[in-house]
């Protein structure tokens, strides 16, 4: 069996890309800072979103049946720290940045490097966490060159500037 703290420093240096989830619906606004997202396929075009099943919030995206994957642009550490932090509601949270809707009804950021409106197609429990399987329904591309990546347990810039 692997240790749990050389599985998680391992974790740690494998880099991913911040983004903050967010849904609306039926049972409410919630959102919650992830970098576990990645894409599954693109036929039907398909992401994965990994959410601690002990999160408040993890009853609320499964009944709202909708989420949005906001990727953060690297101005946007702050509203990483927002969404992480778990003293603030949701109307807290939400009062950091401009949102807007489009197809599914859960808000995505204005500002975001890019934000992915989705439904939510399937969820699946493994150990702690709850995979959403998520069809895109829409996509928006930001203006920013630079993206905000979590890597060995800090905060990196990513530009496409040559």
């Amino acid at each position: 069996m692997v240790d749990l703290a050389g599985f998680r420093n391992a974790m740690a240096l494998l880099g991913g890309a911040v983004s903050v989830i967010t849904t609306d619906g039926p049972a409410g606004r919630y959102g919650f800072t992830a970098s576990a997202v990645c894409s599954v396929t693109d036929q039907p075009p398909t992401l994965l979103v990994c959410m601690n099943r002990s999160s408040h919030a993890n009853v609320h995206f499964k009944t709202n049946g909708v989420l949005a994957v906001n990727v953060l642009t690297a101005e946007h550490q702050d509203i990483s720290g927002v969404f992480a932090n778990r003293e603030m509601n949701a109307e807290q949270r939400f009062a950091s940045a401009q949102w807007h809707t489009m197809e599914s009804g859960a808000p995505l950021l204005d500002e975001s490097l890019v934000s992915f409106d989705c439904r939510i197609a399937q969820a699946h429990e493994v150990g702690s966490h709850t995979i959403f399987y998520c069809e895109i329904l829409d996509l928006r591309m930001g203006a920013s060159q630079e993206g905000l990546v979590y890597f060995n347990r800090a905060y990196h810039r990513l530009s496409n500037a040559c």
